[in-house]
């Protein structure tokens, strides 16, 4: 079954043309018992098979092929082997899986699973079980709860497979035929403007396009023998549409234990590439500085001058043949343990999902490890645009150059529209919002930008967040939080004012760097709390937001600011999934605080 690359190709081809031009040993790996389990092409092809013959039996089927009447089955899972296969298994019988966060709480649960008819879910752990068992009485479609992971008086995902009978197969490849490009392949719930969630319906072809488009602009090559580690949440399109190029690509995915051993598994998978968000890559540079802050004497000198060389690096600017030099020798003698860390293989790393931090994209490609910043929705399949790896095809600030196949025009107020055949079907059972969204065949992403020297593309605010001042004048918060970031001591940053006289934020300091700090002038540290209240802490923080303010506009410039003692989290409900602020919730959680700000 060998892929056609046109508008006629399904997700799940992908599959059959790795097993014909590349059969791998390790198409997937996941950590079992300690250890890696590898699953080969074939393997990952004979129970994929076996899971839609699975599925088939239960009852499930395509319908008509209208998305109000195609099956829907969910999954609650961390990144694992099993998730993709039963992906690709409902693919194949035009199954439509709604794939949930394993962070989301039950109230949205709950929505999801009524407003999709869900039949079946699929977890991989005890909590996300009894979060489901929890509500499962208010979900009338809900037939049944299978298990990645052995659980009491959970079924099984083996005993489900084992209870395929012989004639099912066939059965398989005769709907695999009947699927069509056109047809609804996912639906993915993404929080609206309400709060309430909104599905959004995604095709075949919008996904195979933004593959194939991804692959040729990038571009993506065939690497049968190259490594991937994979760790963003499946949940979310980015990872999700860079799992079938690596499947498109040869490329093995080998599945990261959780975050906490994201470290240990980049040295025991040594991953050619990976992708990841912002928020990780400022976690390991502060893992990397405050290493370098325990270091004495030379050690010390050599870590400080060899992180400010890279900090001055450009790819488009030509530097002098002594900063070449130095750079050179900095990339010995301290970049190279950087690049151990990481494995000692990394070809390259791509970014996306918020804005990255110019600094740090310039310390990275200057410490020899690759970082391309790409941007997209999810009602795009999600990619947009990318920084590239071909001669001219990457500019730090910018999201880089719009991928092949699609148009991309900005609105007299900035924000970006695109055009193409990866612009979603809409959204499920809401025209009304389709409507609003897609307007003459052009996606309004509700994103700002510009155009930097007429090709690259930089994201400088979403059109939601910009406010305006009591003044009438519009604030941009992204930039003034990103630029903030750069202090060593500031951990998070949400930046307020809306219809207020003046611009405040909330920061989040970086405790271990202001406990360093601490020591040093001879103040004892006792608790967040009371350090965020110290007089000459909080003296420090007005200096240092007295000195970042040079950089804007005055009425971009923080007049007041208050400190947080704890970090904003998943858990604790200030960020999502992919780590990106709840603004609404910030600020309703930290009335208070801004109350102070705005007396």
């Amino acid at each position: 079954m060998r892929i056609m690359i046109n508008d006629q190709s399904r997700i799940f081809d992908f599959l059959y043309d790795q097993l014909n031009r590349f059969p791998k040993a390790d198409m997937f790996a996941g950590k079992v018992n300690g250890s890696w389990k590898k699953y080969s092409t074939a393997s990952v092809a004979d129970t994929v098979n076996k899971l839609s013959a699975a599925l088939l039996q239960l009852g499930l089927s395509c319908g008509d092929m209208q998305v109000e009447n195609q099956h829907k089955v969910a999954v609650i899972s961390r990144n694992r082997p099993e998730w993709l296969m039963l992906d690709l298994a409902c693919q194949q019988v035009g199954i439509i899986l709604c794939p949930i966060y394993p962070t989301t709480n039950v109230n949205e649960i709950e929505f999801i699973f009524n407003d999709a008819a869900i039949r079946y879910v699929f977890v991989s752990d005890q909590d996300i079980a009894d979060k489901v068992t929890s509500i499962r009485n208010k979900i009338p479609s809900l037939l049944n709860i299978f298990s990645f992971d052995p659980l009491p008086d959970i079924d099984h995902l083996d005993k489900l497979i084992d209870s395929v009978v012989n004639d099912a197969l066939p059965k398989v490849k005769e709907v695999m035929a009947t699927i069509k490009a056109t047809d609804c392949a996912t639906i993915i719930y993404t929080s609206g403007t309400t709060g309430v969630p909104k599905g959004v319906m995604l095709s075949h072809r919008n996904l195979v396009m933004n593959v194939v488009n991804s692959k040729t602009s990038f571009p993506f090559e065939d690497k049968p023998a190259a490594r991937a580690l994979s760790f963003l949440p499946l949940n979310h399109i980015f990872e999700r549409m860079v799992s079938y190029i690596y499947i498109s690509t040869g490329i093995s995915i080998y599945y990261a234990e959780s975050l906490e051993t994201i470290g240990d598994n980049l040295k025991e998978v040594k991953p050619q590439l990976f992708t990841t968000v912002p928020r990780l890559l400022e976690k390991v540079y502060e893992r990397i500085m405050s290493k370098g802050a325990e270091l004495t004497g030379i050690k010390k000198k050599l870590f400080y001058w060899a992180v400010a060389l890279a900090e001055q690096y450009d790819n488009i600017e030509k530097k002098s043949f002594l900063y070449q030099l130095q750079l050179g020798l900095a990339n010995k003698i301290i970049f190279t343990k950087w690049r151990e860390a990481l494995g000692n293989n990394i070809q390259c790393i791509i970014t996306g999902g918020a804005a990255c931090q110019l600094k740090l994209l310039r310390i990275f490609n200057g410490a020899g490890v690759p970082i391309y910043e790409g941007y997209g929705p999810t009602e795009n399949s999600p990619v947009i645009s990318v920084n590239c790896q071909k001669p001219g095809g990457t500019k730090f600030g910018t999201v880089g150059l719009v991928i092949d196949g699609q148009e991309v025009k900005l609105l007299p107020d900035g924000e970006i529209c695109v055009k193409g055949p990866s612009v979603m079907m809409g959204y499920y059972k809401r025209p009304d919002l389709t409507d609003e969204t897609i307007i003459d065949g052009w996606l309004h992403t509700g994103d700002i930008g510009i155009f930097e020297d007429g090709k690259y593309l930089k994201i400088t605010d979403r059109k939601k967040e910009l406010f305006k001042t009591s003044g009438g004048k519009y604030v941009a918060p992204q930039a003034i939080e990103n630029k903030l970031k750069e202090s060593p001591f500031i951990e998070q940053i949400m930046v307020v004012g809306a219809d207020q006289k003046f611009v405040g934020a909330l920061i989040v300091p970086s405790i271990p760097n202001l406990r360093e700090w601490m020591k040093h002038k001879g103040i004892p540290f006792t608790t967040n709390q009371d350090a965020i209240h110290h007089p000459q802490v909080l003296q420090l923080y007005k200096e240092l937001i007295e000195s970042f303010n040079t950089f804007f506009n005055h009425v971009e410039q923080i007049k007041k600011f208050e400190l947080i003692p704890d970090e904003w989290g998943i858990d604790t409900g200030e960020l999502t999934p992919k780590l990106s602020m709840k603004r609404k919730v910030i600020m309703e959680k930290f009335k208070g605080s801004i109350q102070r700000i705005y007396p």
